[in-house]
């Protein structure tokens, strides 16, 4: 009789653990956040920290942020990210320009 996928998985034996997994990085170094005790992964960071920093949210960011307050996102142009560079783009449309002068009056 041929074995089964849910056979198998019964008779097969489950694994033990005998250490915890260790980190990615170089051994003895900790993590450079101060109070962090976690192993180092890459970046002087640990795992959290070091997802933390590619997303930018660590005050010295892997790119630069966007100006604006609260706001964390990579700069596209001018400081700003481009959420808030399509709105200074759209503030500066809608402002309109001065209406044209007159003609002048023909001499004569």
């Amino acid at each position: 009789m041929a074995e089964t996928k849910t056979d198998r998985r019964k008779n097969k034996a489950p694994e033990a653990k005998d250490k915890a997994p260790q980190a990615k990085g170089k051994e003895g170094l900790k993590c450079g956040i101060e109070g962090c005790k976690r192993a180092y992964q890459a970046k002087g960071y640990c795992f959290f920290h070091y997802d933390k920093w590619k997303n930018g949210e660590l005050p010295k960011a892997r790119y630069k942020t966007c100006s604006k307050e609260g706001c964390h996102k990579k700069v596209v142009a001018h400081g700003l990210c481009a959420e808030h560079q399509k709105k200074t783009g759209e503030a500066a449309a809608a402002v309109p320009a001065a209406p044209p002068a007159p003609p002048a009056a023909a001499p004569g």
